[in-house]
């Protein structure tokens, strides 16, 4: 028996929810995110490394073609969230992490300062979530974040996955301390 590619898989450039587009990333995206992500690194750097620096546009760039490349390849798939009226990108989120024998997917998100506290970020999971279930045919869903970040811990408890566990001293946080991760779940038999 050959093991299952995912190349091989059709999935969807695009879907939508009440008041996003949530896409695939193109080569170009990479000006928008670098706004998004410069706008809103004081909020995005207590939990995403990755946002201690301000990016240039070019590695912005640099970083959605990979994305790009990674969701064709169906060994990441980064979504960006575009508001449907403004054209302006909201945040990003995705799925990440992927077990595609087990079909097994982590969401990952961020907001956008002048979005945050909308119910933006919530909307998109539940549409990702939806994907994951009825495209990708997904039998777990997860959602990890740091125990002290309760924005993303209250995401997930609206989106209606259920806490699992809570990992003691699991990871360094970006200040150097150690921090607990909340493993929140979404399963095939159970939530859905």
């Amino acid at each position: 028996m050959s093991l299952f590619n995912p190349i091989l898989l059709s999935i969807p450039e695009s879907f939508e929810s009440a008041r996003l587009i949530i896409r695939a990333p193109l080569y170009g995206d990479g000006a928008a995110v670098n706004e998004a992500v410069i706008e809103s690194r004081e909020e995005l750097w207590p939990w995403m490394p990755w946002a201690k620096s301000a990016p240039t546009i070019e590695e912005s760039e640099i970083t959605i073609r990979k994305s790009r490349l990674e969701y064709l390849a169906r060994t990441d798939l980064r979504l960006l969230l575009i508001h449907k009226e403004t054209g302006q990108l909201v945040g990003s989120s995705g799925l990440h992490r992927m077990d595609w024998q087990a079909r097994s997917f982590e969401i990952g998100y961020w907001a956008r300062t002048s979005y945050a506290g909308q119910g933006y970020i919530t909307e998109a999971v539940d549409a990702i979530t939806n994907f994951a279930i009825h495209v990708l045919e997904a039998n777990r869903i997860e959602i990890l974040c740091d125990a002290r970040n309760q924005r993303s811990a209250k995401v997930a408890e609206r989106a209606g996955f259920t806490l699992e566990g809570i990992l003691r001293n699991d990871k360094c946080a970006n200040d150097g301390s150690l921090r607990d991760t909340m493993i929140f779940a979404k399963a095939r038999g159970a939530e859905f």
